[in-house]
């Protein structure tokens, strides 16, 4: 086991920009009956009797769900099993069913400032989409990063004009042409997650004081929780340099894909607290005071963005690295992969964005080839159903 663990940190990488490029220097209003902000943070002590995926795995493509999107990043189920799509640059909201693929558009987020690596990013569904039926969405402005909510009006008629107007409730994510992370996320705690990036401005992620850089935990409503590693504060880790993948295993534990710079990509198993090391260290260092990576890749392999969790292994969607990634986790404390990461696709769909669990052994699997950074095909981009194991 130790030979297979020592063989991932081969695996290697990272990269400045989603191209991988050299480097590049307020509160809703709407009633809610949800969790406590007092809730405590996902469990992070796996059970020993979990059982452990198979040390290879396989991918299959059994059908291309829908094609013809425009700059997709985010994406989100809801219940019933239909889709949601982000266009980044759009700054659009698309509904997919998830048998025929038709689309409909539900409408244009307000205040989107497509640019770079900025626009319209990661979306979620609310928990307790059955009683408000809000939808999440993490966008770019003039001036900042934030997350606002909408409600989206499922009886409406009119395409395009089915989302409400947005409730802001978390501002001030610092900007840039880089690195704006992204995802958010609902976790097993009912309580939302989002990923952010540094900007380019590496000091911002060693800055608790700062929200980028970091994955942040909070409520709902946008609050911070006691429950986190400082009182009044949404930070949950710190020293990252751009997040754009979150998951959580079968124990509730919570993963997060992380950009480097020029030599090591990094996959995180997130400890509340935690300093993830950027910009002091990048990948593993085993330095004192900073928590090394899981797996980490080198840049042309990877460029890491979404990830999901399915049949005991986490996912990883690579951009510049153009292929799907599957890490076996062991299971355990998880400080190492059960076995040396597989990649599949290689090349076959281009640039890979995001990757979501469809239950059982099925995910989703979201391209990124007309985001100007890809070389579109006829079709791009699509929605992809696979089967893993």
């Amino acid at each position: 086991m130790a030979a297979l663990a020592a063989g991932t940190l081969l695996l290697t990488a990272g990269c400045s920009s989603e191209d991988g490029s050299g480097s590049t220097a307020g509160v809703g209003d709407l009633p809610s009956s949800r969790p406590s902000p007092t809730a405590p943070g996902p469990s992070a002590s796996p059970s020993a009797s979990v059982a452990l995926p198979p040390a290879k795995g396989s991918v299959k493509v059994v059908s291309t769900l829908t094609e013809g999107l425009d700059s997709p990043w985010g994406l989100a189920e809801l219940p019933g099993g239909d889709l949601l799509v982000s266009s980044r640059d759009k700054g659009t909201i698309t509904r997919i069913d998830a048998k025929s693929g038709k689309k409909t558009l539900l409408g244009d987020v307000p205040g989107v400032s497509p640019g770079g690596e900025g626009g319209l990013l990661g979306i979620a569904v609310s928990p307790t989409y059955g009683s408000d039926h809000l939808v999440y969405a993490y966008f770019t402005t003039e001036s900042d990063n934030r997350i606002a909510r909408m409600q989206y009006n499922e009886n409406g008629t009119t395409p395009g004009q089915l989302l409400g107007a947005p409730d802001t409730i978390l501002r001030g994510i610092p900007k840039g042409s880089i690195h704006n992370g992204g995802r958010i996320a609902f976790g097993p705690d009912h309580m939302l997650y989002a990923g952010t990036g540094e900007t380019g401005d590496t000091g911002l992620a060693q800055d608790k004081k700062s929200l980028a850089g970091k994955i942040l935990r909070m409520t709902p409503d946008g609050q911070p929780l006691h429950g986190n590693p400082e009182a009044d504060s949404v930070v949950y880790s710190y020293g990252h340099r751009n997040v754009q993948g979150l998951a959580w295993d079968g124990q509730k534990q919570l993963w997060a894909s992380e950009f480097g710079q020029d030599t090591w990509d990094e996959l995180n198993r997130i400890v509340p607290g935690g300093n993830f090391g950027w910009p002091e260290v990048e990948g593993k260092a085993g330095k004192p005071g900073f928590i090394d990576p899981v797996a980490q890749w080198k840049t042309s392999e990877a460029s890491p963005s979404g990830i999901a969790f399915a049949k005991g292994s986490v996912w990883m969607a690579g951009l510049r690295g153009e292929r799907l990634w599957r890490i076996p986790l062991s299971g355990k404390d998880d400080k190492e992969s059960l076995a040396p990461p597989q990649s599949f696709l290689m090349g076959k769909y281009g640039r890979l964005r995001t990757v979501l669990a469809a239950g059982g052994n099925r995910l989703w699997l979201v391209t990124s080839n007309t985001d100007t950074r890809g070389t579109p095909k006829p079709g791009d981009d699509r929605i992809l159903v696979l089967e893993v194991r």
